[in-house]
């Protein structure tokens, strides 16, 4: 099963730059008959982390390191023109239209070509793009001090526009909210440039990001949570539930024994749990300003068994695991979504966020190297040294 997860990855990735498509297909629907239909032929910023540590720990430093050098090329330049998005070439204009002649799968209209979310805010890519280049040097891949300077740029970027609102990692085509999760990568970043600093031994502002990163970290646990459910929000003065919190112990915000954290997975299990399979959010809010109505994000599916397995329900862990993996086809292959009433795939396939998060379960349940424990590893010191002694 990992190893036809990684040749799919494979597959997706366009050899001359290194660059991984989300997906070859675009408009196949995350509800049938739906408008919530879109072009995934491009590659997403927001995969970076999971792509290098799944390629990395299955042993594939070279398609590793391809990733990584097109993660820099992507983002080279000024921070304020980073996109969250970007062709398999590193194009950047992703313009999106309908195309009115074309029915659709399934009638399920519109057809689109491109995708506007390229030119959103979403404040989670900085942490993202922060998080991969440090597992990278924690990981051996080589070149210490490749894209610091960027990195630096990024961070000084960041510190102004953190306590912007975004669109966030589900790229709504609503109004900005302030995501929690979008805060937390933001601390993501300001705490992988200090262990980075620390661990290599690279020049940077690291006293100024450690009072940025307490300041967010104090934000998110002020303004992110609500005691009275017991449970972190899907943004600032809401009540609404959202899958990604599911990262929070995973990315190292919190452990994974704290009761906010053990209090939000369970608060996910009751609103967000369909048939054992887990939402991304509740659609019916309008928070997406799009219609209602789509199938169970498989990837949230996979972080909420990585929850459990942190939290030590091993045997919750593997049940939804593998329940997971009896939704795969024949070829073995995941789409975006699965649509419980019809018991179908839906959304782009074969899906690359699938898959990485597929890859990395797996890891984190039977791997030597667990991609929840090193993500949210505190003890860098040392590791990068002991590998890159042993390669």
């Amino acid at each position: 099963m990992v190893a036809r997860s990684l040749i799919t990855l494979k597959a997706l990735t366009y050899d001359r730059t290194g660059g991984m498509a989300a997906a070859p297909t675009t408009s196949l629907p995350e509800f049938i008959g739906g408008s919530r239909n879109w072009d995934y032929r491009f590659c997403w910023l927001r995969d970076a982390t999971l792509t290098l540590l799944a390629l990395m720990n299955a042993g594939y430093y070279d398609e590793a390191k391809m990733w990584r050098d097109w993660l820099l090329r992507a983002a080279a330049g000024s921070p304020r023109q980073i996109q969250i998005m970007y062709g398999i070439r590193g194009e950047r204009r992703l313009t999106e239209w309908q195309v009115p002649w074309l029915p659709g799968y399934e009638n399920s209209q519109p057809v689109r070509i491109g995708n506007a979310a390229h030119n959103q805010l979403q404040l989670d890519i900085f942490g993202e793009v922060m998080d991969a280049l440090h597992q990278a040097r924690v990981g051996g891949l080589g070149g210490y001090e490749a894209g610091w300077d960027l990195q630096r740029e990024f961070l000084a970027h960041l510190e102004k526009i953190w306590r912007e609102p975004d669109e966030g990692l589900w790229e709504i085509r609503g109004a900005r909210r302030h995501f929690t999760h979008s805060k937390a990568m933001a601390w993501v970043a300001f705490d992988r440039a200090v262990k980075s600093a620390e661990a290599f031994g690279l020049a940077g502002e690291v006293d100024r990001w450690r009072l940025a990163r307490e300041e967010i970290h104090n934000d998110v646990c002020t303004r992110g949570y609500k005691a009275e459910l017991g449970s972190f929000v899907q943004a600032y003065g809401g009540k609404d539930l959202d899958a990604s919190l599911l990262l929070l112990p995973a990315i190292g915000f919190l452990p994974p024994d704290d009761a906010r954290i053990r209090g939000t997975v369970a608060a996910i299990e009751r609103d967000l749990v369909v048939g054992g399979l887990v939402r991304r959010y509740d659609s019916e809010t309008g928070t997406d300003g799009l219609p209602p109505g789509e199938g169970l994000f498989l990837a949230c599916s996979f972080w909420l068994a990585d929850a459990y397995l942190m939290l030590g329900r091993r045997d919750e862990a593997v049940r939804l695991f593998e329940k997971l993996l009896s939704l795969r086809n024949d070829l073995g292959l995941l789409s975006e979504e699965y649509e419980p009433r019809t018991r179908r795939l839906v959304g782009n396939f074969p899906q690359a966020f699938s898959h990485l998060a597929l890859v990395n379960s797996a890891s984190n349940l039977a791997h030597f190297r667990k991609p929840a424990e090193q993500r949210s590893e505190t003890r860098v010191a040392g590791v990068a040294e002991a590998k890159v002694g042993a390669k």
